[in-house]
């Protein structure tokens, strides 16, 4: 374990039923242009299999909630259908907040996070959560563990692609996510380009590659715990990358441990938690101008 934190800022990476809508809604949109290369590795990966890790998520309290969205499929450039929960606007917008769930899963805690956003941004903004394991959900850590170690980039990349393309050319995304949906909440964010608006990260892995953040359109809030993982040390290394990219970084590091903001965590911090979602829901409405 020591030398694996020893090593581990050298491993650096890119790092919530109804009746379905049409499997494949955006056939006659029009092509969204995407900023499409090559990932590396996901950071959240190396710790994936970990145990010190694995005991950092406690398995989720139950909940059975009961969406005011719609389950959804569309469509990706791989030619599968991707799955998705999906809040619509009350009238036609072009503004749009992509989710990113935890690693557990696309559960009723995202669907239910994806609901309040959608309230409190005032209904007027398209809230669609992206299901980054193809259906797959648990609450069990161990196998959590095995389902983030088990995503592909490619797929993974396909699903935001096929996400912003069924959003149309003319969205404005906002992103926001958790845990590991939390790096890819900062991965959609530098994909969308100038359909990108803004980006919310709660403790997720960094993108580090100076030439990749220069490319973000936007600037980035990040929400982190005290960890040693996703650590001091690697968050302020973050802030001097987004400098040299020419691009802001406004970041708080609060006294909770990772999960500290999910109500499904038995070490919720609730105090921590109504703050981070303060500056998320603040930044969120000046980004997506509601």
């Amino acid at each position: 374990m020591t030398r694996f934190l020893i090593l581990f800022p050298l491993m650096l990476a890119g790092l919530f039923n109804f009746p379905a809508l049409n499997p494949n809604p955006i056939e006659s949109m029009p092509a969204i242009p995407i900023c499409h290369t090559p990932l590396p590795l996901d950071g959240m990966k190396q710790f994936a299999l970990d145990p010190a890790f694995q005991a950092l998520h406690l398995s989720p309290l139950p909940l059975d909630y009961d969406g005011m969205g719609e389950e959804i499929t569309f469509a990706t450039p791989d030619g599968k259908d991707a799955k998705g929960y999906f809040i619509k606007a009350k009238k036609k917008s072009d503004k749009w907040l992509f989710v990113y769930q935890e690693w557990w899963g696309m559960n009723d805690y995202i669907r239910r996070q994806a609901d309040t956003f959608y309230k409190d941004l005032g209904e007027d903004v398209n809230v669609l959560a992206l299901d980054l394991y193809d259906g797959k959900v648990t609450d069990n850590p161990q196998e959590a563990g095995k389902f983030m170690m088990a995503t592909n980039n490619d797929r993974l990349t396909n699903i935001v692609e096929g996400g912003f393309t069924f959003a149309g050319p003319k969205a404005q995304v906002a992103n926001v996510g958790w845990c590991f949906g939390g790096g890819w909440s900062l991965q959609s964010g530098l994909m969308g380009g100038k359909n990108t608006v803004g980006t919310v990260m709660y403790y997720g892995m960094p993108v580090q590659d100076v030439e990749r953040l220069k490319t973000l359109n936007g600037d980035v809030l990040g929400l982190f715990a005290t960890e040693e993982r996703i650590s001091k040390e690697v968050i302020e290394q973050f802030d001097a990358n987004m400098k040299k990219a020419g691009k802001t970084l406004t970041y708080k590091i609060f006294p909770g441990v990772h999960g500290f903001a999910n109500p499904s965590n038995p070490r919720y911090d609730a105090e921590g938690a109504k703050e981070a979602y303060d500056m998320a829901l603040n930044y969120l409405k000046k980004r997506l101008k509601v």
